[in-house]
């Protein structure tokens, strides 16, 4: 196999490749596919005509064949760059592809016939003293595409500049061999280029797409928190010292070794972020209830007790379609289970040991605790050191021993200031 087999058939894999992924990515609007198809279908063409001429052995009897394919070729090439500023979302490039092309064109037409851009003689093809007027056009189509990826850079907060760098250097090293030693690498390059940008520039929209749904998730949590705190002032207290409760015990059980491969980076900030939900449900809980001074009789406890199925519930609405399955279940997990038990008396479901979220028993731990030595309407806060000897009494029947042991050796790092 040639060096130009190797490289057409590299090239023409990779552009079918793209094609593919166009048909079948969700990710882009009818414009932008039409403009990428447009990009690679041309890249497609021009590396075509490329081999047909250097790739296959030479007949004269084929010169006018060849001659017309190396115009196509010499007329599309310089407006390359041109259309795939248009895949990247640059307005206006349909006029100026048409503009270059037009003008690619009409040169071609003009000096190709006398031979002054190129020619097909006996021994085959050659350039003519003019072939600078088809550079220019060719570099003016790359450096448009330079200014654009650029351009559309500034519209993305997570812009590459190596990137951007790494392409340009690519186009570089495949234009000069074929510049000035005649050595047609420029296509592969060309190819490859493409494929850098269109990942890059999937790669922006996805950074960005991200983050503007984190943005609207971080919005949702922090307007259905400030819903509870109107409904309650010290539930609306309570949700934000429990955030960093768990921060906490989910932190130092990791670096005691407990659970260390459950509780990686990605969990303890999900706990962190989602904890201010774990009482979510209590907005359906009637205020003669939610503000009662005294003690709930059994009916109302039961009425009470409904909040944490109601927050998986709400959670799992609220949340759904924004975010990915995981999060709305670690979220709802937190809702639900917070006020299960590890001996199984628990609620709602009476669930038992390891078969409690994770999530929902260090929850279950720095909401008792701050519910504890916490003021409320019904009663006073508890000393700091009774709290803890309350704690320790519940370890194994309300709490997870393990994290209660971690939340006694650290205690000093849950008193109040």
């Amino acid at each position: 196999m040639t060096f130009y087999q190797a490289q057409f058939i590299l090239t023409e894999l990779m552009m079918l490749t793209m094609i593919l992924h166009v048909f079948t990515y969700k990710g882009f609007t009818l414009k932008q596919k039409v403009w990428f198809l447009h990009t690679f279908v041309a890249i497609i063409l021009c590396s075509t005509a490329e081999f047909l001429v250097h790739g296959i052995p030479y007949k004269p009897s084929m010169k006018s064949f060849l001659t017309v394919i190396t115009i196509l070729q010499f007329t599309f090439a310089p407006i390359l760059g041109v259309l795939f500023s248009g895949a990247l979302g640059v307005e206006k490039q349909k006029r100026t592809a048409v503009f270059l092309l037009l003008f690619s064109f009409a040169i071609e037409i003009v000096f190709a016939p006398s031979g002054k851009i190129f020619s097909f003689t006996d021994a085959g093809y050659t350039r003519g003293s003019l072939f600078i007027l088809y550079g220019f056009c060719f570099f003016a189509g790359i450096l448009h595409l330079g200014f654009s990826l650029i351009k559309v850079g500034r519209k993305f907060k997570h812009r590459d500049r190596f990137t951007i760098l790494m392409v340009i250097i690519i186009l570089i090293a495949g234009i000069i061999p074929m510049t000035w030693f005649k050595v047609n690498t420029t296509y592969i390059a060309i190819a490859i280029c493409s494929c850098i940008c269109y990942i890059y520039y999937n790669d922006l929209v996805q950074a960005d797409n991200n983050e503007m749904v984190q943005g609207i998730q971080d919005h949702i949590i922090s307007s259905l928190a400030n819903l509870i705190e109107s409904r309650d002032t010290e539930t609306g207290e309570h949700i934000f010292r429990t955030k960093e409760y768990v921060k906490k015990l989910a932190l130092l059980a990791r670096n005691d070794g407990i659970y260390t491969r459950e509780l990686t980076d990605d969990f303890i900030f999900r706990l962190y972020t989602l904890a201010p939900l774990h009482d979510i449900g209590k907005i359906v809980v009637s205020d003669s209830i939610l503000k009662k001074p005294g003690r709930l009789t059994d009916e109302e406890r039961e009425e009470m007790k409904k909040h944490a199925a109601a927050g998986g519930r709400i959670v799992r609405e609220v949340l759904d379609g924004i975010s990915d399955k995981k999060y709305v279940e670690f979220a709802a997990d937190i809702a639900t289970y917070h006020h299960e038990r590890w001996g199984g008396a628990g609620y709602p479901e009476g669930l038992r040991g390891n078969d409690i979220p994770l999530s929902a028993r260090i929850m279950a731990v720095a909401d008792v605790f701050d519910a504890l030595i916490s003021r409320r309407c019904y009663k006073e806060p508890m000393p700091f050191e009774q709290a803890v000897e309350e704690m320790k009494k519940e370890s194994g029947t309300h709490f997870d021993p393990s994290l209660i042991e971690v939340f006694l050796r650290h205690r000093e790092e849950f008193r109040p200031n």
